[in-house]
């Protein structure tokens, strides 16, 4: 199992942007896909945004298609999540998952069940 580790998060004003990374101890970290979910008080955790391995096709969530961008860099094995004009429904503990077993990305890496590996989640607090 792949050990992942967030940070990033913290508490900006709507409008603002945030940065979060994940760094995952593991080698071939090129041959898995990676995900960020976000899970807000009360609410079922849900899926952002992935990229998929080899030539890191991304997936965004509706809501923050052109203001999230997840992004890799397999030299550091590291996933980003760049996160602009933020909003206060954007609050949550955002995770970071990852998993070499999705073979077809645009069906899977939106379900939290393809993924094996899970980090500890960095708080977002967006305030209005």
């Amino acid at each position: 199992q792949v050990q992942l580790v967030e940070s990033g998060g913290g508490l900006v004003q709507a409008g603002d942007s945030l940065r979060l990374s994940c760094v995952a101890n593991v080698r071939a970290f090129s041959t898995y896909a990676l995900g960020w979910f976000r899970q807000a008080p009360g609410k079922e955790r849900e899926w952002i945004s992935c990229i998929s391995v080899g030539n890191g096709k991304t997936y965004h969530e509706d809501s923050v298609m052109g203001r999230f961008t997840i992004f890799r860099d397999n030299a550091k094995n590291t996933v980003y999540l760049q996160m602009n004009s933020l909003k206060p429904e954007d609050a949550g503990v955002y995770y970071c998952a990852a998993d070499n077993r999705i073979i077809n990305p645009q069906a899977m890496c939106r379900t939290k069940l393809f993924f094996g590996s899970w980090g500890q989640g960095t708080q977002v607090s967006v305030s209005s």
